[in-house]
């Protein structure tokens, strides 16, 4: 293998696959970086075999061939050389990097024993606005469980319905629903939200669509240049619009900037309580009243004027707030809710198209 490519290029596609290099697995190959010069292309790709992420680097080819290379090494070394012009060559499962001023060679392992990442071949394909996707998996991903205990909660489910395709997420102590898009396919899978962050953090402002394809146990996100594969989870989804509320008591519309820094101020002192607050509502006065206590330390009292109906209180954990506070974009926000035991919901009173439910606390 011999070949010439840009720092900037060769940079960027490491920086976007290295992270499911699996550094800690049985397989040592799984913590390196696949290198293939093919056919006028650079491919870059790494696996934890849950997830696979390749990418196509433009790159001047001499000659064709394949290694793969410890991946924190060879992107933490790329990623400190100055722009410019690499060549990249290999001699016996070694790979000579040069430059104007550096020369390092880096021992790898055969591409041979690199697992063959699945090609997806999928009569069902839709393509969606990558902005609108990226949007919508920063209003869900927050929620979903981190708990390996219930595998269908650490996925984000995925589906169609009524010509809208649908993010949801949920912990069973909260939930995010996103309407992406309108789309005319039928779809329906449970995508781990590990796979589905990392996709996140690859989209880049540039993309403008987004391909997925998927057969029974896999799906394929394909833009820029950019092939992200991950496993499905077993769809056995909970039926989760049940537990959205349709009607409430208690309304109030609230400054989002003004009520997040009073969240925020309030949990201070809410550490000794798993992040309790109580929220009190006053509809005479239009007050919105935050307690927090802790008793080793002391308490806190904050109050803040709001347009609100209905006079009642509700105790809830603070983190959970200010986590879907922070994903909301408009200058106000509704807070909704019925009794004290009952979900509460929050939303932009302007933007149709995300709902979060957020379960109160037990007192």
């Amino acid at each position: 293998m011999k070949l010439k490519v840009t720092q900037n290029n060769l940079n960027q596609a490491l920086n976007a696959v290295s992270r499911v290099a699996n550094t800690r697995g049985t397989l040592p190959v799984l913590a390196n970086i696949l290198i293939k010069a093919s056919k006028g292309i650079l491919l870059i790709a790494a696996t934890n075999l849950d997830i696979g992420i390749t990418k196509y680097v433009g790159a001047k080819i001499e000659k064709e061939g394949s290694i793969t290379v410890p991946a924190n090494i060879l992107t933490s070394f790329i990623s400190s050389l100055p722009q410019g012009v690499i060549d990249l060559s290999l001699e016996d499962n070694k790979l000579k990097v040069v430059t104007d001023q550096y020369n390092c060679v880096i021992n790898g392992i055969s591409a041979d024993e690199f697992p063959v990442i699945p090609v997806i071949e999928s009569k069902q394909e839709i393509k969606v606005n990558a902005k609108d996707f990226k949007k919508s998996l920063n209003q869900v991903l927050f929620a979903a469980s981190s708990n390996d205990n219930r595998p269908v909660l650490t996925g984000v489910y995925i589906y169609s319905k009524n010509n809208n395709l649908y993010m949801v997420a949920t912990d069973s102590s909260r939930l995010s629903e996103s309407i992406v898009c309108k789309t005319k396919e039928n779809i329906n899978m449970l995508v781990p939200s590990s796979s589905l962050s990392d996709l996140y953090k690859i989209i880049d402002d540039q993309t403008s669509d987004i391909t997925i394809l998927k057969d029974e146990q896999q799906v394929l996100f394909k833009f820029s240049e950019t092939e992200l594969v991950s496993r499905l989870l077993e769809n056995n989804y909970p039926d989760y619009q049940n537990l959205i509320p349709l009607e409430f008591s208690n309304t109030i519309e609230v400054d989002r900037q003004e009520f997040l820094n009073m969240i925020k101020v309030s949990s201070i002192f809410a550490k000794e309580t798993a992040g309790s607050l109580t929220i009190a509502i006053n509809e005479d006065n239009q007050t919105i009243n935050i307690k927090s206590l802790a008793s080793q330390i002391g308490e806190n009292s904050a109050v803040l004027k709001a347009k609100i109906k209905g006079t009642a209180e509700i105790t809830l954990n603070s983190r959970f707030i200010i986590e879907v506070l922070n994903v909301l974009e408009g200058e106000n926000i509704n807070f909704c809710f019925n009794g004290k035991i009952e979900p509460i919901l929050l939303k932009d009173p302007n933007e149709k198209n995300f709902i979060h439910i957020i379960m109160p606390l037990k007192v």
